[in-house]
């Protein structure tokens, strides 16, 4: 019998390619947020699926028996976000991982970046990766995680970011950063690497780094993508360490977003070759034949499709605020705190009341409700989630649901998430974006605050009942 797996990220570029492949084995159920302009065939069923919310990933993940989490945040979806990349990967990796759990999967197979030996010092985008994979492991299913460097194929990120560059750079200027050592591989390679890993058990709670047969710095890479291109250019070394000034140029000449642009560049200051390679084969192909291939492969592409259309201005607010965490406090009680706090710190303007497992925030008196909300299901130690169904403030979708608020508390951590998803105001959205939004952000630095104190005042009374006495 055919095994079934399921992918998170299947619409991308990793996953798009994976799916080719495991198709020949295996049954797949593929989850992109929208499914409107996706077909199922032979062996692929399409599922829509909003890696925010548990239930939907929970209900979308029935049927697997192994999971693939082909996913990462470095590009915010339409409408308000106020969130990291960080604390968005964080809280979709738990989401999964939770649904993998319920689901009786037997494992993860996970994509991630090569750890260099300095690890005290990671970037942001490489601290995120290894955090995301404690959090895939945190409910007890086995997670394989494969690490790759710069993986060459004509979508991505990285690659395509490079390769921008040397079209459009005549002379390019080479800060200090272009002589660290990376180990790219070719996407083809990358994507064997991943499905010769799937219920390989010898494998489970592993992590393998993979790499091509040429370990390159950036200047060389730069050198040979030119060589490729036919184009000469004119390269003067800068011997200072300018990352972040690299990151403007860079988003400046590629067109690039920032928010995919600064993690990566930050990230290229710490040299990443395969360390750990047992288990899974390694890359043959040379950097140059990567190079062409995909070259061809964005030509195709571009004579074929042409532009993506612009997505539509969305009015929806995603906001994910993350503060410390007191060891005993639990997702259900920052639930609670969260809601009377702010009916102490802003009374009378706001004024918060409980009914059974439901809270209503008004204004000025009980009457006036602001926002009304309804808990989802019980609170647990790890989460809390409501719904926000009614109020002033919220502008009811044809479900009669304007978006939810989570309270969650990471596994093996001592962290927590506070998280508004697809929140649709009622005011105005340019005076929304103005005043509520930040408003929010404010409240939420405030409640931080107040449970940091709150967290120290623990342990000071810890350590006077611990104090020996004469």
């Amino acid at each position: 019998m055919r095994k079934t797996i399921v992918i998170a990220g299947a619409s991308g570029y990793i996953g798009s390619n994976v799916m080719e492949h495991l198709k020949e084995e295996y049954d797949i159920i593929a989850l992109s947020r929208s499914t409107k302009n996706k077909e199922d065939e032979a062996h692929i069923t399409w599922r829509s699926c909003d890696l925010f919310s548990y239930e939907q990933t929970r209900e979308a993940c029935e049927g697997a028996d192994y999971a693939m989490f082909l996913v990462h945040s470095m590009i915010p979806d339409g409408g308000l976000t106020q969130a990291t990349f960080e604390d968005m990967d964080a809280l979709i990796a738990d989401n999964f991982a939770r649904a993998v759990s319920a689901n009786d999967i037997e494992q993860i197979v996970y994509l991630s970046g090569i750890i260099p030996k300095e690890s005290k010092t990671l970037s942001r985008h490489l601290k995120s990766r290894l955090e995301v994979e404690r959090i895939l492991g945190g409910q007890g299913v086995p997670v394989t995680t494969i690490r790759a460097g710069l993986i060459i194929g004509p979508e991505g990120s990285s690659f395509p970011i490079l390769a921008k560059l040397v079209k459009r750079l005549p002379v390019m200027i080479l800060p200090n950063w272009t002589k660290t050592e990376t180990h790219p591989i070719d996407l083809r390679e990358a994507v064997q690497a991943l499905i010769s890993v799937v219920g390989a058990e010898s494998l489970y709670d592993h992590h393998i780094d993979i790499g091509g047969p040429e370990v390159m710095t950036y200047r060389k890479m730069i050198e040979d993508t030119a060589d490729v291109m036919g184009k000469r250019r004119v390269m003067i070394d800068f011997p200072f360490p300018t990352i972040k000034l690299s990151r403007l140029w860079v988003m400046a000449v590629t067109g690039e977003p920032k928010d995919t642009v600064y993690p990566l560049v930050e990230s290229m200051d710490h040299a990443m070759v395969a360390k750990d390679t047992d288990g899974v084969k390694q890359g043959e192909i040379p950097f140059k034949e990567a190079v062409e291939h995909a070259l061809e492969e964005e030509e195709k592409q571009m004579s074929g499709g042409g532009k993506k259309k612009k997505a539509p201005q969305q009015y929806t607010v995603r906001s994910i605020q993350r503060f410390g965490l007191p060891d005993d406090k639990s997702a259900a009680w920052m639930a609670d705190e969260y809601f009377e706090w702010l009916g102490r710190v802003a009374y009378p303007l706001i004024q918060t009341t409980k009914e059974q497992d439901d809270w209503e925030i008004a204004l000025l008196r009980p009457s006036l409700v602001a926002l009304h909300l309804s808990l989802e299901d019980a609170a647990t130690d790890d989460m809390a989630s409501f719904e926000i169904d009614g109020g002033l403030f919220a502008k009811l979708t044809e479900d009669d649901k304007t978006g939810r608020l989570e309270f969650r508390r990471l596994p093996d951590s001592d962290e927590g998430l506070i998280a508004i998803h697809e929140f649709v105001p009622a005011m105005p959205w340019w005076f929304y974006t103005k005043t509520q939004a930040k408003a929010h952000l404010v409240v939420m630095w405030l409640f931080g605050r107040h449970v940091r104190l709150l967290g120290e005042e623990s342990d000071e009374g810890d350590q006077v009942v611990e104090a020996p006495t004469n």
